[in-house]
């Protein structure tokens, strides 16, 4: 189910989006909403890596070692 969402900014950065989505061929609304769903979707990668590193990161390293030059930082 879509959502929509309204959101002020700047004169600036409104000219910015409209000639990126017209060098896209889409229209400025659509081109935010990629954006801004590929930036959540990035953010919620990091958070389960974040979570991944947390809960098996020990065992990871204990398993495959630490990666070369570790003992040099």
């Amino acid at each position: 189910m879509a959502r929509e969402i309204r959101i002020e900014i700047s004169d600036e950065a409104y000219e910015a989006l409209e000639r990126v989505a017209a060098e896209k061929h889409v229209p400025a609304e659509d081109y935010a909403g990629r954006v801004l769903d590929a930036d959540l979707t990035r953010a919620r990668f990091v958070e389960g890596a974040r979570s991944f590193i947390t809960e098996h990161g020990q065992a990871f390293a204990k398993r495959f070692g630490r990666p070369a030059g570790a003992d040099a930082a």
